[in-house]
């Protein structure tokens, strides 16, 4: 049984490159919340230290679960500034916005050349 979470979960398309002691990896934040991440495209051994780095700006993180081409990413701290942040708050707005109703494009009309009848032979 899953518990619920406290934090709403965004899906985004964020390309970042994950940093540790000793390597460098990119990948693509695909669900984002003000506590975490995750991460595919790459991934590292749970319980992993690691800080993901966007437009020059650093957000440290643990690994807490991982798979072959994915991982979960949290942070010790909540998003509260920078560009990880903003991608957040403009992922959220543009997922309660207002969708604009689209009409269908009209039916083409229906004409009919031959003879006219039902059922019957007109010759």
């Amino acid at each position: 049984m899953q518990t619920p979470r406290s934090r709403e979960r965004i899906p985004v398309d964020i390309a970042i490159t994950i940093t540790t002691v000793l390597d460098s990896l990119e990948g693509t934040i695909v669900d984002l919340s003000a506590g975490g991440a995750q991460v595919v495209g790459c991934s590292l051994p749970t319980g992993s230290q690691c800080q993901l780095d966007i437009d020059g700006y650093s957000v440290f993180g643990t690994v807490r679960w991982s798979e072959e081409d994915r991982m979960g990413i949290r942070f010790p701290y909540i998003l509260t500034e920078g560009p990880l942040f903003e991608q957040l708050e403009m992922a959220r707005l543009a997922r309660r916005a207002p969708v604009a109703f689209q009409p269908r494009p009209a039916a083409p009309a229906f004409t009919y050349s031959g003879p006219m009848g039902f059922g019957r032979r007109t010759n």
